[in-house]
């Protein structure tokens, strides 16, 4: 089984360095413009909940049929949400959490460790179910973070958290192999890909 494990496109969030976790951000117009529709037609795509990844989905497999997935939502940065780092730098609680490693627990928000644990909670029963029908392909649509969890966690070669740099309108591409992931629970990955005007496989 193939998966696509893919980020929404920009956001004007994006674009202004803002965090913006679990607040309900839409594409902006460029970034909407940006995204093409992708070189295969799968007949479901599992998303986020978050208006973001929906969109993204819809311009990149128009005729799919959509689940959201609670679980697969970007970290929940509380406190933080909506501001940039400079906005910050002089917030005794940001620049702890920044200076912990940005590990620790945001103010009314979550630890990395508790994103990471949601995350991979929603990706490991989407992989088994869709393992268990014997599908082809599983796509999902979501986030930079959710791609981090997943990809630090299930990878090969191993990946660090933040060593990687997920793409707006793209991803990875990773192969389900049954003992592999029985044994290790581990994905081996297979290529990155892009959904935007310019990159292959537009």
């Amino acid at each position: 089984m193939t998966i696509y494990l893919l980020r929404h496109g920009r956001t004007e969030f994006n674009d202004r360095h803002r965090y913006q976790g679990m607040l309900d951000i839409p594409l902006s117009e460029a970034g909407r413009a940006e995204l093409c529709a992708a070189d295969f037609s799968p007949r479901l795509v599992y998303v986020s909940p978050l208006l973001r990844a929906r969109q993204t989905a819809a311009v990149l497999f128009p005729d799919a049929r959509q689940e959201a997935v609670p679980g697969l939502e970007e970290m929940d940065f509380g406190d933080f949400d909506g501001r940039t780092a400079d906005e910050m730098a002089d917030d005794p609680a940001y620049r702890a959490w920044v200076d912990g490693g940005c590990t620790g627990r945001c103010p009314n928000g979550e630890d990395r460790a508790e994103f990471c644990a949601r995350v991979c909670a929603a990706f490991d029963k989407l992989l088994e179910r869709a393992a268990a029908r014997g599908d082809e392909r599983l796509v999902i649509v979501a986030h930079g973070g959710t791609q981090r969890a997943v990809m630090s966690f299930c990878s090969l070669p191993e990946s660090d958290y933040f060593a990687l740099l997920p793409p707006n309108g793209g991803g990875y591409v990773l192969d389900y192999n049954a003992a592999l992931w029985a044994e290790k629970k581990k994905l081996r990955l297979l290529e990155t890909v892009s959904y935007v005007k310019g990159g292959a496989p537009c």
